[in-house]
């Protein structure tokens, strides 16, 4: 496809370029709730929304709320977006590819003249990442229902309160129940997304249908060996917890290798004493275990405690296996994956079918509404959360023209 072929490509990614100039640590790319930054993308996405036809408000939690009326007064809504926030050294289209596409699909049809059964609604979610609060999916849990009050005495870095920095910012932490949306009409919520991995990639696929979002579950594992003279102590008498460790650790890379759709790993691990010629005697490390069917996480849950127990007894060591973390799957709606994929195939593309393993704004909707979601390839490896996190103009466009097909022919 070249560049004059695109109806949408070349501007979304000029749009994402604006947005990554927006950041508080130029030239890296970070930008976090509730800071200036957050405002100023905000107020550069609301004109985009306003020039695609759409009536914009900033809700009381900070997201940017943009809507394009159906065919008839209070006409059901279909519900779409993504997060304009950040992790620190992003890259340019995590989450802002699915703010930017469907304002260009509404921008078509306004442009077009067409009013359709439902509203279109089109969602900044002002927090998904967490960076600054460590609360993640702030405005589209708000928006299920599920906003912890207790999350607005989380402070930031400086010691700043999330209930005063929404107030400096201009929102009411005092009326974030009005952000709830179940019962008032959404009957769908959709969002487009870059993978963020290299399946599609791999495939040779611009695009893929997403049939589930992860579950996840994370458990802290300490495990007591006895410290010893590293010269003096006989290999058949130690009692080294870092070596019990590595054998968990392999196993569970062993278990998830061989059970598909589950993926499993060890993110941090401390070792005292930590001294080069001392046995190790405690280490603690992490497990992130998941999968988009819960049932199959659970069952590799029990399975490895029960494997890092065995470890555990034949090396002589003590370990503590603590769960203190979970998150439910979020399966996508089957009638919803159909029509994503009939938009796709109805672009002369094959339809792949893949879950996600990552988090998304989409995976707190199931309270308020049927969800699915639909990838685009995610170049250079499959690298995001990263500076070289890329798209090309081609993908940004097909997948355009994948979402304003779905959303023409959205039946609820």
């Amino acid at each position: 496809m070249s560049a004059t072929a695109c109806r949408f490509g070349e501007s979304i990614l000029a749009r994402a370029e604006l947005l990554a100039a927006i950041t508080q640590d130029a030239p890296r790319l970070t930008r976090a709730y509730l800071t200036p930054e957050h405002r100023r993308a905000g107020d550069l996405i609301a004109g985009w929304m306003r020039e695609a036809g759409m009536s914009v408000k900033w809700d009381a939690l900070g997201n940017v709320v943009g809507r394009y009326e159906g065919a008839v007064a209070d006409a059901p809504v279909l519900m779409t977006g993504s997060h304009l926030d950040t992790v620190r050294n992003a890259g340019r289209y995590d989450g802002l590819f699915g703010i930017l596409s469907p304002i260009a699909c509404v921008a078509d049809l306004h442009r077009r003249g067409v009013r359709l059964p439902v509203a279109i609604e089109v969602v900044a979610f002002g927090d998904e990442e967490g960076v600054r609060f460590g609360v993640t999916l702030i405005g589209s849990k708000a928006m299920a229902g599920a906003f912890n009050p207790a999350w607005l005495e989380a402070t930031d870095a400086g010691g700043l309160s999330m209930r005063d920095a929404l107030r400096g910012f201009g929102g009411d932490p005092d009326a974030v129940s009005s952000v709830d949306r179940r019962g008032k009409g959404v009957v769908a919520f959709i969002e487009s997304h870059i993978e963020q991995g290299p399946v599609l990639l791999n495939a040779g696929l611009s695009l893929g249908v997403v049939t589930a979002i992860a579950g996840a579950s994370r458990i802290r594992c300490v495990v007591t060996g006895l410290a010893g003279h590293a010269g003096t102590v006989p290999m058949s008498a130690r009692q080294d917890a870092l070596a019990a460790a590595s054998e968990m650790v392999l196993a569970l890379e062993r278990h998830c290798t061989v059970q598909p759709g589950l993926v499993g790993t060890v993110g941090r691990m401390t070792v005292l004493p930590g001294a080069v010629n001392v046995i190790p005697q405690d280490v603690e490390f992490t497990v992130d275990l998941r999968s988009g069917v819960d049932a199959t996480r659970h069952a590799a849950l029990e399975a490895l405690r029960v494997e890092f127990a065995a470890i555990a007894t034949r090396r002589r060591v003590e370990l503590a296996f603590e769960p203190f973390f979970e998150l439910t799957a979020s399966p996508c709606d089957d009638r919803l994956q159909q029509q994503f994929a009939n938009a796709i195939a109805a672009q002369g593309l094959p339809v792949r079918h893949l879950p996600s393993g990552a988090g998304h704004d989409a995976m707190s909707f199931p309270a308020v509404c049927p969800i699915a979601m639909l990838f685009v390839r995610c170049g250079n490896g499959g690298i995001s959360h990263h500076p070289d996190e890329t798209m090309t103009l081609e993908d940004a466009d097909v997948a355009t023209e994948v979402l304003l097909r779905f959303i023409e022919n959205f039946a609820a």
